[in-house]
């Protein structure tokens, strides 16, 4: 009986081949889109990780607090108390810390020959390329002698290496920064951008240079530190706040005049707003799917008026009332399930697709594409409940009188 069940409903569906498909087409686009948000939803993660691991490895940043003037706090930044002295000082009393550099960012005109760009000057020291994993294009980075007797040496990143001078080799040649002549000694491999920066679009110089000529101050933006390890970034943070809180000379129960970002707390940051934004998408999807159950639950009523006759005609030979239900009801099942392994389908095709176009490799979620099969057949026996046992409840005379 189960086989017979199974086959008339399947010989039904397969008489209205255009109208089972247009029914399935608001399952397969919903399966579909839970697929493939998963996988955008993924891919952005990767992607935002592997943008922000490749600026550097277990790396905090220390930037300047809020200034107090009589009480009053003037805002972030506004602090002025980081100098390079707290780099040696951070170096020589935390042991969980590999590397330490300053930074100092000023814009500023660049010149070769006819050709001229805006872009930022940050002053650093030779820690700085171990800090965020710059590796060389072409010649070598800056070194501690630089640093040490403040030389007017240059390392292009590569996209202002292109505008100055497009396929040449820049190393050994003299760019005017503010004017100012500049030996060009290596260029930078391209790192790409993160956020509203990119590291390719900036010159690195000493930053005893910078200071000097340039911006004419001893305080520094910002401190970039590196830890050993994943493991020790947090005692690596909780050390360098008790170093600068001594050197600044901040007695207990005062705010800290500087703030420290750590990299893991970026990234959980990061990864939260991914994955935000994917539940996001996946509760669109789910509305997709409902839409193609009420579109399920449409076609079926459709079906039921259609075929009043043939439902008054096997009742009357003593068709069952639970024989009758169980027929609509898989035929609204089967819709939902083929909807639903064609979405599966066309979904893994675009999260494979995706993850080429993300370079993020096969995104594809085995999760999602289960998860979005059992809601479909959820949604095929809910929407297809009605329909079914309006079919049932149905009178053999007042069926069979039906036109």
């Amino acid at each position: 009986m189960a086989i017979e069940i199974i086959r008339v409903a399947w010989r039904s569906l397969r008489s209205n081949k255009l109208r089972s498909f247009l029914t399935m087409l608001g399952i397969i686009i919903g399966v579909m889109a839970v697929i493939l948000s998963s996988a955008i939803g993924l891919g952005t993660k990767n992607g935002v990780t592997r943008s922000v691991e490749s600026l550097g490895s277990n790396v905090l940043t220390i930037m300047r607090g809020s200034a107090q003037t009589r009480g009053v706090s003037q805002g972030a930044g506004s602090a002025t108390t980081l100098t390079a002295d707290d780099v040696t000082q951070i170096l020589n009393q935390d042991p969980d810390v590999a590397y330490a550099s300053p930074v100092v960012t000023t814009n500023a005109q660049v010149v070769y020959g006819g050709n001229n760009t805006s872009t930022s000057i940050v002053g650093t020291n030779d820690s700085y390329a171990a800090i965020r994993n710059v590796t060389m294009q072409r010649g070598r980075y800056l070194m501690a002698q630089d640093v040490i007797t403040a030389s007017h040496v240059a390392v292009l990143g590569s996209s202002v290496a292109q505008t100055l001078f497009g396929g040449s080799n820049p190393v050994g040649q003299t760019v005017l920064i503010q004017s100012i002549p500049f030996e060009v000694i290596g260029v930078a491999a391209p790192q790409g951008a993160s956020g509203f920066a990119s590291a390719d679009d900036m010159i690195n110089v000493p930053y005893t240079t910078e200071m000097s000529l340039l911006t004419g101050s001893n305080r520094i933006n910002q401190i970039v530190a590196s830890a050993k390890s994943p493991d020790v970034m947090y005692r690596a943070q909780s050390e360098i706040e008790s170093t600068l809180r001594v050197a600044h000379q901040l007695k207990a129960g005062m705010a800290d005049d500087f703030n420290i970002m750590n990299q893991t707390t970026v990234l959980n940051t990061l990864g939260n707003i991914t994955q935000m934004l994917t539940i996001l998408l996946d509760g669109i999807s789910a509305i997709s799917l409902l839409v193609g159950g009420i579109g399920i639950m449409n076609i079926m009523l459709v079906s039921v008026t259609e075929r009043t006759r043939e439902i008054g005609i096997r009742k009357a030979i003593g068709a069952k009332r639970g024989v009758i239900l169980l027929q609509f009801l898989l035929e609204s099942l089967t819709l939902s399930v083929a909807g639903a392994l064609f979405g599966v389908l066309i979904g893994g095709l675009g999260a494979m697709i995706a993850g080429r176009l993300m370079n993020a490799g096969n995104l594809f979620s085995p999760v999602a594409a289960v998860l979005g099969v059992v809601f479909s057949v959820v949604i095929g026996i809910v929407f297809g409940v009605y329909p079914a046992r309006k079919a049932a409840n149905l009178k053999p005379i007042d069926a069979l009188r039906f036109e």
